[in-house]
């Protein structure tokens, strides 16, 4: 699991603020969004990255030591339960955030590795994030979540239950005909009295959209 749009669309659109000092990235992979977010950040900062998967984490690291953000970034191979395990009791994050598996009713692949980046039934999902953001989100913390837009009811429904209100959503439609298919949400503690309320489309008429290009415009050569 390499680079994909659903990953650099998080970590070009989430919400990082100048005061965020500790970072989370769940579910790492490669470190794709976890060096986009250090490439954005103001200030010092601390990013962890897990991911479960030894060989992506192992590439996270060597990513991550090639960067300019070497010290900033650190890759552990462990699960979320091992990453609890292994935490102070007082460490807590301004951001979380994760582009978790979401196919919860369709068919594993037959790869194992790629199988456990999918598919919630195999680990993770975002109710595991949610658990885990209740009790270490600092108190202006924020968790950003990039996932299928048929999930928003439930995703906000289980926010709530943990104390987590969302506060902006960007829809993301690959053409302006057709509806949104994924979405980037993002919940604080805070609850908010409007919710910002976005769509971001990606092409139009065969060419990237000015919008897209701007997003994307520090990460990608074509941008």
């Amino acid at each position: 699991m390499k680079v994909n749009t659903d990953g650099v669309l998080l970590g070009a659109a989430m919400t990082i603020r100048e005061g965020d000092r500790s970072l989370l990235d769940i579910g790492t992979g490669t470190g794709t969004i976890a060096l986009m977010a250090a490439q954005r950040s103001v200030g010092p900062i601390h990013i962890d990255a897990i991911d479960i998967d030894e060989p992506s984490a192992s590439e996270a690291a060597a990513n991550f030591q090639n960067s300019p953000w070497a010290l900033s970034l650190h890759a552990h191979n462990m699960s979320l339960d091992e990453f609890v395990n292994s935490l102070p009791d007082d460490r807590l994050y301004d951001l979380i955030f994760s582009n978790p598996p979401y196919f919860e009713d369709s068919l594993t692949a037959p790869d194992e590795r790629k199988s456990a980046a999918r598919h919630t039934s195999d680990g993770l999902s975002y109710r595991d994030i949610f658990e885990f953001a209740k009790v270490r989100l600092s108190k202006n913390g924020r968790i950003s979540l990039v996932l299928p837009a048929d999930q928003e009811a439930a995703l906000c429904r289980y926010a709530r239950m943990c104390g987590l209100h969302l506060f902006r959503i960007l829809r993301i439609r690959t053409v302006p005909r057709k509806t949104p298919t994924r979405m980037v949400a993002e919940f604080s503690r805070r609850r908010c009295e409007a919710v910002a309320d976005q769509i971001l489309t990606i092409q139009n008429e065969g060419q990237y959209t000015e919008e897209y290009l701007s997003l994307m415009h520090d990460f990608y050569l074509f941008a």
